[in-house]
């Protein structure tokens, strides 16, 4: 089955992800693509990390017992793996191997925000009363091309912070609340070629966009509850959205083409919580979602998605 419009045009391929019989990813916070399109898929099984070719091949596994509750990832031009953990309130950073260099933040210790997590999700994000530092539940991490480290503090606050390569805070933005610059769940982070900072502010669904100093630059509505941006070497924008879809558009903010299943039976859907979105060398889609946290699914394999893009 078809998906996408004209250049970009996928097909599904089905059963893309070959896991050993048992295995499940429960749910995917992360995807990292090296230059040789190996993905580490951070995901919530007992496995944190597994490495799989883009074939779908079983390479490695790494990560048992170090994370919480795993949640935004990235590769950085180190060729190393960065990770958050939002229940841990911290970032770390791996060897693709599994080997750890640094870890930002202190385990289990949480800023003060006025943040209480709670079993209602809404009521725990109108507790944040202001933005405070590093960090209260991270989720997403990205990586410049000289080794600084931008952090989306976001299920537990409200801001963006800026490292040095060496984990030196240089600065923060952001506090509660809908207006520029302001967020209601910071909930990724990805830098484009100018460095400019894209931001998915899921629960107002909106992609703001800063410079590296985090000035305001425009914002993006046409989207619903956005989880992840990622932007590929020729400058295309692709979301992947909460409200069971994902969209592509050109950098300048026209859409291309988007496809979801709002509407479809649970059993039949063909998405269920798109929660990060990459791309490879090749031009191929993979979409990770977190479908057991969301809709109490576990989609085993298929909680990461191949969608190969027609010639």
């Amino acid at each position: 089955m078809a998906f996408g419009t004209g250049k970009y045009t996928y097909e599904l391929v089905d059963g893309w992800a070959k896991l050993p019989e048992g295995w499940s990813f429960l749910d995917v916070g992360g995807i990292c693509i090296d230059n040789q399109d190996r993905l580490y898929i951070l995901n919530r099984s007992e496995r944190p990390i597994i490495v799989l070719d883009r074939e779908g091949n079983l390479l490695n596994s790494w990560g048992e017992g170090f994370f919480n509750r795993a949640h935004g990832s990235c590769i950085g031009p180190d060729g190393n793996i960065y990770c958050t953990d939002d229940k841990n309130h911290i970032v770390a950073k791996f060897t693709t191997e599994g080997e750890l260099l640094m870890t930002l933040g202190t385990k289990g210790q949480a800023s003060d925000n006025g943040y209480i997590r709670t079993w209602d999700f809404w009521e725990s994000l109108a507790r944040i009363q202001k933005g405070s530092p590093p960090f209260n539940r991270p989720t997403g991490v990205a990586v410049t091309p000289s080794g600084e480290m931008y952090i989306a503090d976001g299920y537990g606050n409200a801001r963006v912070h800026k490292f040095s390569p060496d984990g030196k805070l240089l600065l923060s933005w952001g506090e509660p609340g809908g207006a520029p610059g302001q967020f209601r769940l910071p909930h990724n982070i990805c830098l484009d070629r100018q460095e400019r900072v894209w931001i998915p502010d899921r629960e107002n669904s909106r992609i703001q966009i800063f410079t590296s100093q985090g000035e305001f630059i425009t914002e993006w509505t046409d989207v619903i509850r956005p989880t992840h941006v990622f932007i590929d070497e020729e400058d295309t924008v692709y979301i992947s959205e909460l409200c069971l879809r994902v969209s592509i558009f050109t950098i300048d903010g026209k859409l291309v083409t988007r496809w979801g299943n709002e509407g479809n039976e649970k059993d039949t859907a063909l998405f269920h919580a798109p929660h990060v979105i990459a791309v490879d060398s090749r031009g191929d889609l993979y979409v990770g979602e977190v479908s057991m946290t969301s809709a109490g699914v576990d989609k085993g394999s298929r909680t990461i998605q191949k969608f190969a893009r027609k010639k």
